[in-house]
């Protein structure tokens, strides 16, 4: 795994059961701006099953995977078991939508 890619599971792992981030904001958080298509590369390759990955949805608050593919019902099921509101496919952004707190940034994050 390269360091981009490193970089960008470690801002994942923050996520909190509970809560959501989108892409462009992991790839902020990761020090890699305007990158938000590198976080779904990393995401999709990576073999880690302790990475949150069903908590990265896009801007909009929308599961990003086409609905015909299974990985797609898995995001939305492991999505509500946290008990995330949706309507849809649509996270209720103003609800759970992550923001770190300043000890997140200031301690956790290494970018």
């Amino acid at each position: 795994m390269n360091l981009l890619h490193q970089r960008i599971l470690a801002v994942v792992k923050l996520i909190p059961p509970g809560y959501v981030a989108s892409y462009g904001q992991v790839a902020d958080l990761a020090g890699l701006p305007k990158r938000a298509r590198l976080v779904s590369k990393a995401l999709k390759s990576t073999r880690d099953s302790l990475i949150p990955w069903h908590r990265v949805v896009n801007s909009q608050g929308k599961i990003s995977i086409p609905t015909q593919e299974p990985a797609h019902r898995l995001q939305l099921s492991l999505l509500r078991g946290e008990g995330i509101e949706m309507t849809g496919v649509k996270v209720n952004l103003a609800k759970h939508h992550w923001q770190p707190s300043l000890e997140t940034l200031l301690f956790e994050l290494q970018f």
